[in-house]
């Protein structure tokens, strides 16, 4: 018998800027996003996550699992609620998709290994909710990278029998969604999203982001530091791949601007053109449309650099009706509702895993 219904999505992004969550109805085959809302984390969480993140704290074991139950517990009351806005009952709902926060992914290597926390333990029992977790560790264990694992919810979304369409989804991290008629998805991540352009405000404007890209606007671009940024490794490297702000970041940004004295809106505006440049060598010729969910759309001096790099028409996933901050967290039920299943939620075309695999583990109420 298929457990279809209700679930709930959470999911914190490379961004760290907040909770996402997302209701969906899956009713035999067909998906529906019903509501979504973004819970902003707690400066003292988010230093905590950010600080493991970037291997700054001392006692980091401890500070794990300090990080670990606060988050369990923040991401347990927000479930909570979000259902009571949405009038909607914890018995109604089937399930809760947790992905947690990655502090650490690490996909190469002789130990390879990724590590999200947010104790479902604690969601569980907060919320009186099956919870659904730790999706990634299992398609790595078979030889994957662990990510990206939303190309398939993309293909459930938006895949077209008549057209070749992209999916870019711009976050902290970038990633690609190609989806072909009658092909499995391909996909990866293309570099950084707003990770770079996040932490390079918040260092010289005090500001978390820049907004609409306005002060990336009021920079010029520096060719010199473009092409050095452009030379990063990393990008030439085949699919499959994966990466985040442990690779980057600001201690990686600064070892290419030695010697370059530039104005700070200047490396702005070329840490937008870079983000840009990234994501379009990456899309296919054959694509015939692009759509872009993620809070990137929403700057409108990277969504230009995007546009002036490719022939294809680019636009906002809005046009397709599906809100473009609740996807990723709408994945994640999509995803507890096939590990209830019995079904796989990878997608070896993207990962590389050596095949498919149910994922995640679950934590009954």
């Amino acid at each position: 018998m298929t457990l279809s219904g209700r679930f709930v999505g959470a999911i914190t992004g490379t961004s760290m800027d907040g909770l996402d969550l997302a209701l969906l109805d899956i009713q035999q085959g067909s998906i529906r996003i019903l509501a979504a809302h973004t819970e902003p984390l707690p400066s003292a969480l988010r230093d905590l996550l950010a600080g493991l993140a970037h291997s700054e704290l001392d006692n980091e074991i401890d500070a794990l699992g300090q990080a670990d139950t606060q988050l369990g517990d923040f991401v347990g009351d927000c479930v909570v609620n979000f259902l009571a806005q949405q009038a909607t009952a914890a018995g109604d709902i089937v399930a809760i998709g947790s992905h947690g926060q990655t502090v650490r992914h690490r996909p190469a290597g002789p130990a390879p290994f990724t590590l999200q926390i947010g104790d479902p333990n604690r969601i569980s029992e907060r919320t009186g909710i099956t919870t659904v977790a730790d999706f990634r560790r299992r398609d790595m264990a078979a030889g994957g990278q662990g990510a990206p694992l939303v190309p398939p919810f993309h293909q459930a979304l938006f895949g077209s029998t008549t057209e070749t369409r992209t999916i870019v989804n711009i976050g902290g991290i970038s990633n690609i969604t190609v989806l072909a008629p009658n092909q499995p998805p391909r996909g990866h991540d293309t570099g950084p999203g707003n990770a770079l352009l996040d932490a390079w405000c918040a260092l010289h404007t005090g500001e978390p982001y820049d907004a609409d890209g306005l002060w990336a606007g009021s920079g010029a671009i520096s060719e010199r530091l473009l092409q050095r940024l452009l030379a990063d490794p990393y990008l030439s490297l085949a699919p499959p791949k994966s990466t985040g702000k442990e690779h980057y970041n600001l201690a990686w940004l600064q070892e290419l601007l030695a010697g370059m004295n530039l104005a700070a809106a200047d490396v702005q505006a070329t840490l937008t053109a870079f983000t840009a440049q990234s994501i379009a060598r990456d899309i296919p010729a054959d694509t015939a449309s692009i759509f872009v969910c993620g809070g990137g759309r929403r700057n409108s001096a990277l969504m230009r650099e995007l546009a002036v790099r490719l022939t294809m028409p680019v636009a906002p996933t809005e046009t397709l009706s599906i809100d473009g901050d609740a996807i990723e967290a709408a994945a994640f039920a999509w995803l507890a509702y096939l590990r209830l299943n019995g079904l796989p939620g990878n997608a070896p075309t993207v990962t590389g895993a050596t095949g498919e695999r149910v994922l995640g583990a679950v934590y009954p109420p």
